[in-house]
């Protein structure tokens, strides 16, 4: 009598179909239970105890990423048994494709984003580019979301050929309408992985300077030494001469001085020797050199050349003081007078 009761047939599936089913699915769900309870537990111990973080990373994506996919796989596995409506077999069959496009580019997105952000990002230790990396994660979100809805239109037989036609045609006209908003994100591309600047770095461009605040897709922005801010478009950036002098490993400095004509011939020849001493006392500092450079309209003008290590400026003003206050305090001491525009009259009597 059990044996006749299993065999009574409801939607075109035996009792003992059903309950086969229903032992897979829950066979299934027992093993993903241990997986996850014992295996998965004794993996994630152990990544705890290593240095590196892309064993804890694995394990975070199995269990966000692969687990549901699991479970499904399971209910997936447990029906094949079973003879189904055709509808709502490719119901299920649609849905099977659609979550494992969806976990699947998730699973890819992460791995990317864990790789740039920990491979790239930390390992060059520069804030900035993590900043920036957010308008190039969003284009490779975009673009593989948009492949992925593609693919899936292609598996549910739709022809995408003539979509993809359609969007070329529209692509291009899209991109003649907006030449100048993709001429600056592909700027911003090349900003980002070129780095002419960064955040942080003193520019100059053209007649305008000042400190790089934020780099965004389209435009960068700028904070000038009057305090308001500039704001530059990226095609404008990169088809520009950029003088960055956060990057200057050492300030080259020109300056002059005159003295007097009544200065003495021995004193002249004094003033290199006692100016090349200074500069050479003073720490972060390469002198180069000083000369007698010419006899100008109202003095005999020298001209000093040294070079301050670093770009730090505050650091080459308070050297350049320095240096002035102790060229004054020498020429006192050896009598040595500096020049000032003045002008002789001579008056004839007659």
């Amino acid at each position: 009598m059990f044996k006749g009761f299993l065999q009574q047939t409801f939607f075109n599936n035996r009792i003992l179909d059903y309950l086969i089913c229903l032992s897979i699915f829950l066979i299934g769900i027992i093993v993903i239970q241990i997986f996850k309870r014992f295996l998965l537990k004794r993996l994630r111990k152990w990544a705890k105890r290593t240095a590196t973080t892309i064993d804890d990373f694995l394990i975070r994506m199995i269990e966000k990423e692969l687990l549901p996919l699991f479970y499904f796989g399971a209910f997936y596995v447990s029906i094949q048994g079973l003879t189904l409506n055709p509808a709502l077999e490719k119901g299920i069959n649609v849905l099977g494709l659609i979550l494992l496009t969806i976990f699947g580019v998730r699973f890819l997105l992460a791995i990317i984003v864990y790789g740039l952000e920990n491979y790239w990002v930390k390992k060059e230790k520069d804030v900035a580019k993590k900043q920036g990396l957010k308008g190039i994660l969003m284009t490779v979100k975009v673009i593989a979301w948009g492949l992925a809805i593609i693919i899936l239109l292609d598996n549910f037989g739709i022809k995408v050929s003539a979509l993809i036609a359609g969007l070329g045609i529209g692509g291009v006209a899209i991109a003649l309408a907006a030449q100048s908003i993709l001429g600056d994100l592909f700027s911003y591309f090349s900003i980002f992985f070129d780095r002419p600047f960064e955040i942080g770095d003193f520019i100059i461009v053209g007649d305008l300077l000042g400190t790089v605040e934020h780099i965004g897709i389209k435009t960068t922005r700028v904070r000038s030494l009057g305090g308001e801010q500039l704001v530059f478009s990226n095609t404008d950036l990169t088809n520009s001469r950029v003088r960055n002098y956060k990057r200057m490993d050492k300030r080259r400095v020109v300056f002059r001085l005159g003295v007097t004509y009544e200065t003495g011939l021995r004193e002249l020849k004094e003033i290199p020797v006692v100016i090349t001493n200074i500069i050479k006392g003073i720490n972060d500092t390469v002198f180069d050199r000083t000369h007698f450079f010419s006899y100008g309209d109202f003095s005999l003008v020298f001209e000093i050349v040294y070079y301050v290590i670093g770009s730090d400026y505050n650091k080459y003003m308070d050297i350049q003081q320095e240096i002035n206050l102790k060229i004054k305090e020498e020429f006192e001491k050896h009598g040595i007078e500096f020049a000032y525009p003045t002008q002789t009259l001579y008056l004839n009597k007659t």
